[in-house]
């Protein structure tokens, strides 16, 4: 059955605590077009730098999930996008005016309820499912950690926590269908031992702590004067532990919501990959560390199935800015490659970074960025020349001028923000200065373009 991806009818704004900063922080979740994905905007930086949800730019996993780019980062993203995809939601642009995202009550319930108010809006364009092909697994045997996919015809999945305690034992959660989520699991809260509180507030961790945004486990006896310092932190009257071993500021909503926010961090940690999925998770011991080294492992999948080249965008190139300029006649604005990441005898792999200051955004579409097709192709064919270029000892006498485009298909928006990766490779030998080769353009993990270029290569007179 097709499935059309989806995005929110109109803008919304969602206030709250940083948890860890104590900074009060708006959140304004936007619509955004179809193939966006998920990305956050630092509207509080100068360049109102975008951030796009990805495995690949998690900096951080210590007390949450956190992207980075360049200077930009956004810290505990992991129960928006729980929310995001647990209303099945595909493509929405954050503008956030701090570095971290409200804790609001320690679930996903707030974001849950305002998208359901604010409505959500089918795009014209099919949703497209990485479905899991083999038995992916990640260990860590140290601690008791397994996260295994496994073919399905749907999207899965099971939790099971031990955490060696009396208070808080074996426990085991499952998602059949995501349509389940907001009622089943988006309520679900972050908890913690409190030992772990005690640790965060006396390194001053928890600037924008409240007691009602967490269940507090408490594995020992505790004493008054203990209590009481507790109620002063959290400006409560008195706090108390009840019968089964928990602080009396919150009630369960089920007795293995541990469980069951468990799989919900692991829903907005596996949002990192960058495409939904069909298949099975089942998760032992699951922590955000582990979610995210899970996620790459199924990132790694996927770009082998679809050809994605792999690399790593944050190491130093083989060719930077510089080296290029040396090697293209190209200047700006009409140089549009990068870097240059990989290359052989018969292929090469480039980048292009797509921002918001590129002179065609002036008057291609203005109000709806998109990068033209040609300009597209233009970038494409760089990277070719920067390949045959690399053969001759003074590339910059040379040039290379196109002679033939064929099987040109342009099959997603490029858009500012996003990130081309250009792979090129020869379909026969360079005979008399021709060039022939084959060129995919990526996003992420998805094919935006793809042609055949024929080129001649002469030297400048």
């Amino acid at each position: 059955m097709k499935i059309n991806q989806k995005t929110i009818k109109e803008s919304f704004s969602i206030e709250g605590k940083g948890l860890h900063t104590g900074r009060n922080v708006t959140m304004t979740f936007n619509p955004a077009p179809v193939n966006h994905g998920f990305a956050f905007r630092r509207v509080d930086i100068e360049g109102q730098p975008i951030v796009k949800v990805d495995c690949d730019l998690v900096y951080d996993t210590s007390r949450g999930t956190s992207i980075k780019r360049g200077e930009a980062e956004v810290r505990t993203v992991e129960h928006v996008m729980a929310a995001l995809v647990g209303m099945e939601v595909d493509n929405v642009l954050i503008d956030i005016d701090c570095l971290e995202t409200p804790i609001l009550d320690g679930s996903s319930k707030i974001i849950v309820e305002a998208i359901k108010n604010h409505g959500i809006e089918e795009q014209d364009s099919e949703k497209e499912f990485y479905e899991i092909r083999r038995v992916t697994t990640f260990r860590n045997a140290e601690n008791k950690v397994e996260l295994i996919a496994i073919p399905a015809d749907d999207f899965r999945v099971s939790v099971m926590i031990d955490y060696d305690s009396e208070v808080l034992k074996n426990q085991h959660a499952s998602l059949y269908d995501i349509k389940d989520f907001a009622e089943e699991f988006s309520k679900s809260r972050t908890f913690v031992f409190l030992h772990e509180l005690e640790y965060l507030i006396q390194h001053d961790l928890v600037k924008g702590g409240d007691i009602n945004n967490a269940i507090v486990f408490v594995d020992r006896l505790v004493e008054d004067d203990e209590l009481k310092r507790l109620a002063t932190f959290f400006n409560r009257p008195d706090i108390k532990v009840k019968e089964q071993g928990i602080l009396n500021n919150v009630d369960l909503y089920y007795q293995n919501e541990p469980a069951r926010h468990k799989l919900l961090d692991l829903i907005g940690d596996l949002s990192t990959i960058g495409m939904p999925i069909k298949g099975h998770i089942i998760a032992v011991r699951p922590g955000h560390k582990s979610n995210i080294e899970f996620a790459k492992l199924i990132k790694k999948d996927i770009k082998q199935d679809l050809g994605v080249p792999d690399i790593d965008l944050n190491i130093e190139p083989l060719y930077d800015i510089n080296d290029i300029k040396k090697m293209l006649p190209h200047r700006p604005p009409f140089l549009l490659v990068d870097k240059v990441m990989k290359m052989t005898e018969t292929s090469v792999v480039g980048v292009k970074n797509v921002t918001m200051n590129e002179h065609f955004f002036v008057g291609h579409f203005p109000n709806e960025p998109v990068m033209p097709g040609v300009l597209i192709i233009e970038a494409m064919a760089q990277c070719g020349g920067i390949l045959v270029l690399s053969t001759v000892p003074d590339p910059e006498n040379y040039a290379t001028y196109f002679m033939k485009i064929d099987d040109v298909k342009f099959r997603q928006k490029v858009v500012p923000g996003d990130t081309l990766v250009f792979s090129l490779e020869l379909l026969s030998p360079i005979r008399r200065g021709l060039c022939h080769m084959k060129g995919t353009a990526f996003v992420g993990n998805k094919v935006v373009m793809e042609a055949e270029l024929l080129a001649q290569v002469s030297k400048i007179s």
